[in-house]
């Protein structure tokens, strides 16, 4: 079976950590014997500039047509001023909703070389890995009416937290088919207590699990909560799984349980196309950093696991997901830091090139 895989690098660093996934995929090809048609396009702020639109529907027609779609980030403050329908967000959204990904994977895994680089006492993150499922095509982002109007003599914001039984089962069942692969436990959170779209989401996830999946431990959680167990004692879980809005933020609570937004990586997964593999879009949790772009700071290792999150999900390629994972632990282990992952006392930091270098060496060194 052929790999196909569509790279949007987008704007701000993508393109520069996006250059270092790129080695990654070279060195597969040349040393594992796993080709990959890749092909290019652009999404965001640089899609607008050159087409006025931050996609265009020829780009959107390749990422339905390919096995995988990997993306680097899109926005800056240079189109802080557009239309809201044109924003360089606005392509990525499109992706997502006309892919129907609607399950959203981020891990939060501490590399014990890291575990002394959080704001997390030692003992309670190290050894953490973790996975939230993030429901990621429907509610509050998503939901009509939306937008603001003119009532009386004011404006009000309206946003619509908007569920169906659909949407919600689908999600829970990609929770509890990844919990069978993992610790087999997942935790559901929601707000059932102060709104209607938290009680049937808890009533939906539980039916599912009771039908489909009793071998797999659940428990609910209020989402707030959620966010306080996570900072308390984050090892207590294994899979969580919650809807659009309160994933967004408690998987960035996550992500500064590992240290740095420069080491997360993330998966957004749809139905199975024709030949088996899912609908997919890998990209990582950071944004563009239109701060650091052009200085070689960038950390490279989100987007480099988004690809090893691609060679798992979506080419059934484990054992060379986890060489990449071994490799990037041990160029870490050996003292290897771009900027974002620097402590006191710490040596000069590597460049986003030397980092990804540093990479190959390490998959080099385990062959």
């Amino acid at each position: 079976m052929s790999n196909s895989l569509l790279i949007l690098p987008g704007d701000g660093i993508g393109p520069e950590v996006m250059a270092e996934v790129r080695k990654v995929i070279d060195w597969f090809g040349a040393r594992r014997g796993i080709a990959f048609d890749v092909s290019e396009d652009l999404v965001g702020g640089c899609a607008y500039d050159a087409h006025g639109t931050p996609l265009t529907d020829a780009a959107m027609e390749k990422a339905q047509s390919v096995d995988a779609v990997l993306l680097g980030a899109v926005g800056g403050p240079k189109y802080d001023k557009l239309d809201f329908s044109v924003k360089p967000e606005r392509g990525l959204l499109r992706l997502r909703k006309e892919m129907d990904l609607f399950s959203n994977l981020r891990p939060a895994v501490c590399f014990d070389a890291l575990a002394d680089f959080s704001s997390l006492k030692k003992e309670v993150i190290g050894g953490l890995d973790i996975m939230i499922v993030r429901e990621l095509t429907s509610g509050v982002y998503f939901g009509e009416p939306r937008g603001v109007f003119k009532e009386g003599n004011e404006r009000v914001g309206i946003n619509t937290q908007r569920y169906t039984e659909g949407e919600i089962a689908r999600v829970a069942r990609s929770a509890f088919e990844l919990a069978r692969a993992r610790n087999n436990k997942v935790c559901s959170m929601e707000k059932a207590n102060v709104m209607e779209s938290g009680i049937l989401w808890r009533d939906v996830v539980q039916e599912i699990h009771d039908a489909e999946y009793p071998d797999v431990e659940l428990s609910h959680m209020y989402a707030d909560a959620g966010g306080m167990q996570l900072v308390r004692w984050p090892k207590q879980f294994d899979v969580i799984v919650t809807d659009n809005l309160f994933g967004d933020m408690l998987s960035d609570v996550a992500a500064m349980l590992t240290g740095s937004l420069g080491m997360l990586p993330s998966a957004s997964l749809g139905a199975p196309m024709a030949n088996g593999r899912p609908k997919a879009l890998y990209e990582p949790v950071h944004g563009s950093a239109p701060d650091i772009m052009g200085t070689g700071k960038a950390n490279p290792i989100a987007c480099i696991l988004s690809f090893g999150m691609a060679l798992r999900y979506s080419f059934g390629k484990g054992e060379e997901a986890d060489l990449l994972e071994r490799a990037i632990d041990k160029v870490l282990a050996d003292g290897v830091r771009t900027a974002d992952l620097m402590q006191a006392g710490d040596k000069t930091p590597a460049t986003t090139a030397e980092m990804g270098d540093a990479i190959v060496a390490a998959l080099d060194a385990s062959v």
